[in-house]
């Protein structure tokens, strides 16, 4: 790929930008030329000051070299590369704690968020709002991706009680004020925005486009199920209370239903189908058990995590 030719190095003042641009990445190497390129570009549309900031969670392609180029020729660039891959939300924090913007604009590195639609999210927080949502229009994701998504979104609303559509989309504008309260809790939860508007920051959602991502997707149907009970631990107030409930309620009735049934049919034809009802009243205990069992492995996760203080994650470089 022929590489971007650069500007002399900007000078970058001792004061603080207006806005600031969080990109977190992994293995992108190949695209962050012309996503460097592109969001100076979209930023420089506004007529204020901004930094980009962009947190590599451990990529083993040479994206931080990549970084190191961008740095040196442009002040305005500012890197952090993690000693390994710690995940998405982590990335995040690391990039949040060190945005100097009044505003600031999260997103991914991998050009499915479209750079040119910063202006709009930064211009719906200059608006009068804490929270500019973005909602990806004609999502270019398989059904395994987009059906799960649309499960993790409902459960969301249901729990934070903010009607929003898209809760997993990463690019949005934040003000700074509605962030720093719950910087201490971004990373060990995996949905930012999700934990912001919680806290009673306002919003409004604003349409962003979405690109095909160019590789397979990062998220599996197993990582996307630990998400699901991600989001079930860290904002459903008392799960298990209400799933106790829930599988008593259950077990009851088709305890009840069984038997009569059994009953019926043991009358009718003299021969009680024990062992089939039997089997299937076993098996759906053990699904709901095992679902149990999932969400408690959660809880015990975070309680392993908070009581050895283990941090969210160790910087191997930084470039201020």
């Amino acid at each position: 790929m022929a590489q971007t030719e650069l500007k002399p190095a900007t000078v970058q003042t001792g004061d603080p930008p207006d806005v600031s641009v969080v990109v977190t990445l992994l293995n992108e190497a190949g695209s962050l030329e012309e996503l460097y390129r592109r969001s100076v570009a979209a930023l420089e549309e506004l007529g204020a000051p901004f930094e980009l900031i962009f947190v590599d969670d451990g990529s083993t392609d040479g994206s931080f070299a990549v970084l190191e180029r961008l740095h040196g020729a442009d002040a305005r660039v500012r890197a952090i590369r993690f000693k390994r891959n710690f995940g998405q939300h982590p990335a995040m924090h690391a990039g949040l704690v060190r945005a100097r913007g009044e505003i600031v604009v999260t997103m991914d590195g991998d050009l499915q968020n479209e750079p040119e639609d910063i202006p709009a999210l930064v211009a719906a927080v200059r608006s009068g709002t804490d929270v500019a949502s973005g909602r990806r229009t004609a999502r270019h994701d398989p059904w395994g991706r987009t059906l799960p998504s649309r499960m993790i979104n409902g459960m969301l609303r249901r729990f934070t009680g903010v009607e929003i559509s898209d809760f997993g989309c990463a690019f949005n504008a934040y003000r700074r004020s509605a962030v720093e309260p719950v910087l201490g809790s971004i990373g060990k939860q995996k949905f930012t925005k999700a934990l912001v508007l919680s806290a009673g920051a306002s919003v409004i959602e604003v349409d962003v486009r979405h690109a095909p991502r160019g590789g397979p997707s990062r998220y599996s149907p197993l990582r996307l199920t630990r998400l699901a009970l991600h989001v079930l631990a860290g904002f459903w107030p008392q799960p298990i209370q209400w799933i106790g409930i829930a599988l008593g309620a259950v077990c009851s009735v088709l305890a009840l239903g069984l038997g009569a049934y059994g009953i019926a049919y043991w009358i009718d034809h003299s021969n009680f189908p024990g062992p089939l009802f039997g089997g299937v009243a076993i098996l759906a205990v053990l699904g709901f058990q095992g679902f149990i069992l999932a969400l408690i492995g959660e809880y015990l996760g975070r309680i392993q995590r908070d009581v050895e203080g283990r941090p969210l994650y160790t910087i191997e470089r930084e470039l201020p």
